[in-house]
């Protein structure tokens, strides 16, 4: 009974340990990586705090011509006014509309057997024979039958579809030109908040004369569209049951 208790201890305790990294995890989302690294984490995605670039010097007098309607640069009415560095705003369009559909079959079967006779072993039998009862008999003989059977069967479907448009700001510009885009929304309507964000790596080639850009042009893109609130909360499970979960093993 002791050894049979300390089993299942042991079992508990490899449990527990197991479920650690799961336990770390109740009621919390999952987690995402920063774009461009792998070691950082950051939950939820935090934009950082930029200081906007100064405005641009203005034009010599010299260089306007008296009553003229036209302007250089990003202020001018047909200027390019496209994010190109830190403190820019864009606009991020994400449309979404994907299936999926995964089915795997496996069937194997194998049967075996063997028959070996054995004369005199040794005397082994002679032995044998003394041990039995009258009447017994230990025909020498081994026989050897095996069988087995595996069949497997799985289906994965899935469809996704999100269409959401989103302002993000320039955080930060690589050493090749790449820029890092970040940004977050949050609508709150009675007690439930919901909450969108992206962020990700662009190249300043890929932005519309729109100033717009989709998703599918931003490389380690991140994109967050949940919410929290009172609504949330009552479809996850409680703290209690999702321990249960980890722990138990059936």
């Amino acid at each position: 009974m002791k050894n049979f208790a300390r089993i299942v201890v042991l079992l508990m305790t490899g449990l527990a340990v197991s479920g650690c990294a799961r336990l770390q995890a109740i009621g919390k989302p999952p987690e995402v990586t920063a774009p461009g690294g792998q070691v950082q984490q950051i939950q939820p995605i935090a934009p950082k705090r930029v200081a906007l670039a100064p405005p641009p010097p203005p034009e010599p007098a010299e260089h306007i011509a008296t009553a003229s309607l036209w302007r250089s640069g990003p202020k001018s009415l047909f200027g390019d006014r496209r994010a190109r560095g830190i403190g820019d705003i864009l606009t991020v369009v994400v449309e979404i509309d994907e299936e999926a559909e995964i089915e795997n079959k496996t069937s194997r079967s194998r049967s075996g057997a063997d028959s070996v006779a054995l004369t005199e072993l040794f005397g082994v039998q002679n032995q044998i024979q003394k041990i039995l009862p009258k009447g017994a008999a230990s025909p020498p003989g081994v026989d050897l039958n095996s069988t087995s059977t595996s069949a497997g069967d799985g289906k994965t479907e899935r469809a996704e579809e999100i269409t959401l448009r989103l302002a993000a700001t320039v955080v930060d510009m690589l050493p090749n030109g790449h820029l890092v885009i970040a940004g977050s929304q949050e609508v709150r309507v009675n007690f439930e908040l919901r909450d969108l964000q992206v962020a990700g790596v662009i190249r300043p080639e890929d932005i519309s004369r729109q100033n717009e850009i989709t998703y599918d042009k931003i490389a380690d893109a991140r994109i967050i569209y949940g919410g929290r609130g009172q609504i949330t909360d009552l479809q996850q499970p409680r703290y209690g049951q999702q321990v249960l979960d980890v722990i138990l093993p059936y």
